[in-house]
């Protein structure tokens, strides 16, 4: 035991000091602020069919727990699951490797301190909950009780699911890699939505409970409240209050939670199976789909590296080999069909299809020399910028060679609006992975933030279709191409600064 929690403790201080972890915290607080918004505000977090409660302590820890479940299980993931990676990557693990430390306490470390990480963001939710009470002012009465419990019984046990999870996709070969990440967007998604749902196993998220409870608080009332949702909604006039009564703790809803977070832990454990210790090297090779983080090999490096005797088409041509290199065939197969296909089909939610199959390819963009180990010896040369150009130009290349079917089609047909939409799109993606991977050195942001707004977009929210998905008579219903291309300079443009910034400092 001593041994468990040492491992746990000395693993959160390290990660705590990280700056990524105070961006979570303030993450945390606006996440706080959505969820309790002003009485006269238009958007929701928990729509009780029409009606809100008022803002009790109970009610105030409702709506930030269930935010809590909804949303911090989707980033504290990418935030928590570079945990055991981390002991491979620094050495760590081969000093453990030498101990008599069992890979089961060794798991069950690794999960704990990813349940501090998440349960600490929670806890700052929590602060930030009683201090929006008392700054609505709607009632001051404050019941610490009221206010935690629904932290207790829904927040955490969702948060050690995905504590367990990041350990389970950290320790299993085919989702260590950028597969993983994507894969974990899905399965966020799928779960965000059948975790509501009356018959979700060991109760979901728990919102059946508080629907069932809110229905009997607004039982006689007129007009009857309509069914309840969660997540951020717009509303045309504020909702209708209520006096909520609280969370009721009944048997089998208790019992459900602890089960949630006994199976959570069970998850964490299951990797004691097949996981090395450290004691033997890890699967090497490096592909699309699958293995560890990419760590790209500049095997072109001299022909990278701006001189004056490189040009910039070799300097574009070197950045080009480095983002394929390693890629297998069966990748350029599925890429090929994808491209016939969209020829024969009409665009739209197609080309959402071709392009959300390069995603890992493009979350290296921004990342290559800190995942291969040079950004030492790049920060050497003079012309990061060029480089950087250089980089996105072959993000650019990529996304139109994928897409070269969709925009043939497009062609052929006249469809000038289409194709202006196709050239934004093809601008501002690989922008975006090169802003992310620039500021954040980690191509998990990009690939979460991408599949988001993939998602999003496909689901009919056109302010975010920046590739021609969507379409209202044949015309595209996304942003103007030139605001979206605007967007994709904007952020290349802030690649420049960050780059420039960590140059001077150097």
């Amino acid at each position: 035991m001593t041994a468990l929690w040492g491992l746990a403790l000395a693993d959160f201080r390290e990660r705590v000091r990280r700056p990524a972890y105070a961006l979570m915290l303030l993450s945390a607080i606006g996440l706080g602020w959505l969820a309790v918004p002003a009485r006269d505000a238009h958007w929701v977090v928990l729509d009780a069919g029409g009606y809100r409660g008022v803002y009790t302590s109970a009610y105030v820890g409702l709506v930030t727990a269930l935010t809590s479940a909804l949303w911090l299980t989707f980033v504290g993931f990418y935030l928590a699951r570079d945990a055991v990676t981390r002991d491979e990557r620094t050495g760590v693990g081969r000093l453990l490797a030498a101990t008599p430390l069992r890979s089961g306490v060794y798991m069950a470390g690794k999960f704990l301190s990813n349940l501090l990480l998440l349960g600490s963001m929670a806890a700052v939710l929590a602060a930030t909950a009683l201090a929006l009470q008392l700054l609505r002012g709607e009632s001051r009465a404050v019941d610490p009780a009221g206010l935690l419990t629904p932290f207790v019984l829904l927040s955490l046990p969702m948060l050690a699911v995905t504590a367990a999870a990041a350990i389970l996709f950290e320790t299993t070969p085919v989702l260590r890699g950028g597969f993983g990440n994507v894969l974990w967007c899905f399965v966020w998604m799928a779960g965000a939505l059948a975790g509501q749902s009356p018959d979700a196993p060991l109760g979901g998220i728990g919102m059946a409970h508080v629907t069932a409870s809110m229905a009997a608080d607004l039982a006689g009332r007129s007009p009857a409240p309509e069914a309840p949702g969660l997540g951020l909604m717009l509303v045309d006039t504020p909702l209708r209050t209520f006096e909520w009564s609280g969370l009721p703790l009944t048997a089998p809803f208790v019992g459900g939670r602890l089960a949630l977070t006994a199976l959570a832990v069970g998850l964490a454990l299951l990797p004691a199976l097949w996981f090395h210790r450290f004691d033997r090297p890890a699967a090497s090779g490096r592909s699309v789909q699958s293995g560890p983080e990419p760590r790209t090999v500049y095997r072109g490096l001299p022909r990278t590296v701006p001189s004056s005797g490189v040009t910039g088409v070799r300097l574009f041509q070197g950045e080009l080999q480095i983002l394929l290199q390693g890629t297998p065939l069966w990748w350029w197969l599925g890429a090929g069909l994808l491209a016939v296909a969209s020829v024969a089909v009409p665009p739209g939610l197609m080309l959402a299809a071709v392009w959300i199959w390069p995603v890992l390819l493009w979350s290296r963009l921004g990342t290559q020399h800190t995942t291969s180990g040079v950004a030492a010896i790049l920060a050497a040369c003079p012309a990061t910028r060029g480089r950087l150009l250089a980089e996105w130009a072959a993000g650019v290349a990529l996304a139109a060679l994928t897409g070269a079917g969709a925009a043939v089609r497009m062609a052929v047909v006249g469809d000038a609006a289409g194709l202006l939409a196709w050239a934004g799109g093809a601008l501002f993606i690989p922008a975006l992975a090169l802003t992310l991977g620039t500021v954040t050195g980690t191509p998990r942001v990009f690939q979460a933030v991408y599949t988001i707004l993939w998602y999003l977009m496909i689901n009919n929210l056109s302010a975010l279709d920046v590739m021609d998905a969507l379409r209202d008579h044949g015309e595209p219903r996304g942003p103007s191409p030139v605001v979206v291309a605007g967007l994709g300079l904007a952020g290349v443009a802030v690649s420049f600064a960050v780059a420039a910034l960590r140059h001077a400092r150097r």
